[in-house]
């Protein structure tokens, strides 16, 4: 799968240095090993919507991470998935009369845009889950011949042949191995609250014949109407979401790579479960776990049942600059969660204009200022909002008395290290 477009990243004097990250599974902030090399992935959308501001701070999140590195001298090597086949797929493209296929193509090309508008970095990897089967197969396969994953009978109307991924036969491998995996590294979460988030966010902890509530779906046998793929000796089928991410990983990262990224409602079920597929497959997933707050909309649950969704098209449509609407989801810590609201863009539309402003005054000195002061704040967690308003006040202070004679300078180190073009 193509991925989108991007302008190159302006180089800069001097480099990035003592990075820490707050790590989900640690619990705490992880100065992160000076690296040549470093590796990210970030899990991609479910293409049966646009993309809403809640994707779109996630995305901006840990683009802040690959240009942090890219600063530091590192090579990035950024893989991002697509679950270009799942039930909230189909269930849209049957109310809505449209073939998934097709709704899928339109919103992941409709994606593509937004993201080549807000000045997302590419992934070098970008895998559609409908062609990784032929490498997820075999994985599955390899887990029920060690006995850590097993079929379950139809019941109700179920077809036979789901495969379960088991939990307890993972927490029993190597015992005493001190890296070994265990039900709760990566959320911290204590058993009830799993069941409750499993059943809220696409698993089926009440289906009969598992042998655990949690276990999670590997492979989901062949159901009339529904698309399917040769599955060897797993018969017909289609992957899980937590498997399709662990497979890509493992295929096109180091293992374990160095950070495993996504929004925070993705710590548990499907970090944690595909930090689990991993391990059993044989490596570890990631050496660390970040995660991007939530975002609402004027105090409620951004959703489409709401039909509140804030869509960054819809925002581009109605003639707003996209570095608006970047700059609007920085003023956040990518931790945090927050509300857009109509005040949180006017902000961001009067903050670009200063900034742009005050960059036709800048001069080399101005250019140093800025970018050793962003520079420091990015590296303490990326901590973009008080790089914001660190630029405020050079901003607020500047003399305008003068054209700039470092104008374009100013403008590479707002782009190169918090993607906002002036």
């Amino acid at each position: 799968m193509i991925a989108w477009n991007s302008t190159p990243v302006p180089e800069l004097d001097g480099t990035q240095s003592g990075i820490s990250l707050f790590d989900t599974a640690l619990q705490e902030s992880a100065l992160l090993v000076e690296h040549p090399e470093r590796s990210l992935y970030v899990c991609g959308i479910t293409p049966y919507d646009a993309t809403h501001l809640g994707h779109a701070s996630t995305y901006v999140a840990f683009d802040l991470l690959n240009r942090t590195w890219r600063d530091a001298g590192s090579k990035v090597s950024y893989v991002q998935n697509v679950t270009d086949v799942d039930d909230p797929l189909l269930e849209r493209a049957s109310a809505t009369g449209v073939d998934w296929r097709d709704l899928a193509t339109e919103q992941i090309a409709l994606f593509r845009e937004d993201m080549e508008a807000l000045n997302v970095l590419p992934p070098n990897r970008y895998i559609g889950a409908v062609e990784a089967i032929d490498w997820i197969v075999p994985v599955v396969e390899q887990l029920v011949e060690r006995g850590l994953a097993y079929a379950v009978p139809g019941e109700g109307g179920e077809p036979d042949g789901d495969i379960y991924f088991s939990l307890d036969a993972a927490a029993a491998l190597a015992p005493d191995d001190d890296a070994r995996w265990f039900l709760g590294q990566v959320s911290h979460l204590d058993g009830d609250t799993m069941l409750a988030l499993s059943a809220e966010r696409g698993g089926d902890p009440l289906r009969p014949h598992k042998r655990t509530a949690l276990d999670p779906l590997l492979w989901r046998a062949a159901r009339p109407g529904e698309p399917n793929w040769p599955g060897g000796s797993l018969g017909a089928g289609r992957p899980g979401w937590h498997i399709e991410c662990a497979v890509i990983a493992h295929r096109f990262l180091p293992a374990p790579f160095t950070v495993q990224g996504g929004g925070s409602d993705l710590v548990f079920p499907h970090h944690e479960m595909s930090a689990a597929h991993a391990w059993a497959a044989g490596a570890p997933l990631a050496e660390h776990y970040a995660h991007a707050g939530m975002v609402g909309y004027d105090g409620e649950k951004m959703s489409k049942s709401r039909g509140n969704l804030v869509l960054v098209s819809k925002l581009r449509q109605a003639g707003v600059d996209p570095a608006a609407i970047r700059l609007a989801i920085l003023a956040h810590h990518y931790r945090s969660d927050w509300s857009w609201t109509d005040g949180v863009l006017d902000e961001a539309v009067a903050r670009l204009a200063v900034w742009r402003d005050a960059a036709r005054h800048a001069g080399p000195q101005d250019v140093t200022t800025v970018r050793e002061g962003v520079r420091r704040h990015m590296a303490q967690d990326l901590d973009a909002p008080s790089a914001l308003n660190f630029i405020d006040a050079w901003a607020g202070s500047l003399r305008r008395d003068a054209a700039a004679t470092d104008g374009r300078g100013l403008a590479d180190v707002v782009d190169a290290l918090l993607g906002v073009r002036l």
